[in-house]
């Protein structure tokens, strides 16, 4: 981004790990950069610009490190945005003073899972809302139950998430083994879509399994999106940070570009890596 000397840049849940060059850049510019992010950073520069907030442990989710830096002035959001980080025992303790119904933090949770969900998609082509308009009308609510209540909106984008999310009824792993499965989506829109998503839920129903899920892109090539079992000595960041363009956090990373020709010995990688096999 073209920032200059007294810019204040704010940036949130982006890696500084795979963003250190353009952030070294908009420091040298002059501007003033607060960077919070709970994924993989590496080597943090050091500025008297730059203040960071970073935890990339298993339970950091980028809204709790809000949450905690602001001093819980918005904490029924800090539970929205860790459910839709798919962070479910995150949401669930910054949800503990609010002393919720169990049905009202049903609600929390359900519309982080949409509001993620809109999210996700390979070109504005595939979104069902801009995120620049939903940003607009989300930014109004200072309680989540009130734009709950308040917008039709945040009410089509639940429903077509749950219509991609029945035709994921009809997939088959592309292959499983005893630590694991693999998952290919089709060449559509929904799959798009749904992918990250879908990950999070196989990788809820069996934590103990490690979890691919890997969708075409336009080119021919793949993204792909891996759930690390809990627990496991290799972290999923550590594994995707093995391919060109592989980053993330412990438990959740993804790779933007997987070349066909390399999918075999992703393969091969990925059952190696939580099985204890040799990666032939």
């Amino acid at each position: 981004m073209p920032a200059a000397d007294g810019d204040v840049v704010t940036v949130l849940d982006i890696s500084l790990d795979r963003n250190r060059e353009a952030l070294v850049k908009i420091l040298a510019a002059g501007a003033v950069v607060r960077y919070f992010d709970h994924h993989f950073a590496g080597v943090v520069p050091v500025h008297p610009n730059l203040t960071t907030v970073l935890d990339d442990s298993r339970e950091a989710c980028t809204s709790a490190l809000i949450d905690r830096h602001l001093g819980s002035p918005y904490r029924a959001w800090a539970v929205v945005g860790a459910f839709g980080d798919g962070s479910d025992a995150a949401a669930r303790k910054l949800a503990q003073p609010l002393a919720l119904a169990t049905h009202a933090l049903a609600q929390l949770r359900e519309l982080g899972v949409t509001l993620n969900y809109a999210a996700y998609g390979q070109s504005e082509a595939d979104l069902l809302a801009l995120p620049t308009d939903l940003y607009r009308t989300v930014r109004h609510y200072r309680d989540p139950f009130e734009l709950i209540a308040g917008e039709p909106l945040i009410g089509l984008l639940d429903e077509e998430r749950r219509k991609d999310f029945e035709r994921t009824r009809s997939l088959k792993p592309l292959r499983v083994f005893d630590a694991g499965s693999v998952w290919m989506l089709p060449d559509s829109a929904w799959a798009r879509r749904v992918h990250g998503t879908f990950a999070n839920r196989l990788s809820r129903q069996d934590s103990a399994a490690a979890v691919a899920v890997l969708t075409p892109r336009a080119d021919g090539a793949y993204v792909v999106s891996v759930r690390a079992p809990a627990g496991s000595r290799m972290t999923a960041v550590q594994f995707c940070r093995g391919f060109p363009g592989g980053g993330g956090r412990k438990g959740s990373a993804g790779i933007d570009r997987l070349e066909p020709d390399s999918l075999p010995s992703f393969l091969r990688s990925f059952e190696s890596a939580w099985s204890g096999l040799p990666a032939t």
